[in-house]
């Protein structure tokens, strides 16, 4: 992506959250990072360009060196006043003082003996049936997907904005908005949901080849 078009997206990002703020109750990033062992190779440069108050999660499955990138997340974010959560490992959360933990859905039960150690904790979730299950489990947020066509290997077939508005605005938790999320496509949802992405985020902060 060229400078030029880095920086229009960027903008338009930066747009997006504003919106997305104004959805989320007060605490919550209006963006999360997700991290990719094959997608974002350096994950804590990233972070480190990503403006204050967003947020990034550690995705560690297959990822090397586990313990180290995710000191070095917890680094980068703290001098860009980023907040960060672990997926699905508390316990790594606890040793590098992440604020919170994101949690499977398939795992959301396990929120709950954490309520308290943690300043933020969150959930995947695909439909408004989960986002119900996530009531009572003592989570901040869900991250619902998928929102749009992803080159994810799991993502599954997408909501759509019409859809996932729907959704969204039936939802009694916090929503994220996850998959295929882009500077392009952020703006269609940030009304009703706060944003989380893994490329549309990396392309625009991520480090430039």
């Amino acid at each position: 992506m060229q400078q030029e078009d880095r920086n229009r997206a960027g903008r338009k990002l930066l747009t997006a959250a504003r919106i997305a703020a104004r959805r989320l109750p007060d605490g919550l990033p209006p963006v999360l990072y997700l991290t990719d062992p094959s997608r974002t190779p350096d994950p804590a440069t990233t972070v480190a360009q990503l403006p204050a108050g967003w947020g990034v999660v550690y995705r560690h499955f297959g990822h090397a060196r586990i313990t180290d990138t995710a000191i070095r997340i917890t680094e980068a974010a703290r001098k860009s006043h980023v907040r960060v959560l672990i997926a699905n490992d508390p316990h790594l959360a606890a040793a590098v003082g992440a604020d919170g933990v994101h949690w499977p859905f398939a795992h959301r039960h396990e929120a709950k003996r954490w309520r308290g150690r943690f300043a933020l904790m969150t959930a995947s979730a695909h439909s408004l049936k989960q986002l119900q299950q996530l009531q009572d489990t003592g989570v901040d947020a869900a991250l619902l997907s998928t929102a749009f066509p992803s080159r994810s290997p799991s993502a599954g077939a997408p909501l759509g904005p019409v859809r996932f508005r729907a959704i969204a605005r039936r939802a009694t938790i916090a929503v994220y908005a996850l998959g295929g999320l882009t500077a392009g496509t952020a703006a269609m949802l940030a009304p009703v949901a706060g944003i989380a992405a893994i490329d549309g985020i990396e392309t625009v902060f991520g480090p430039r080849t």
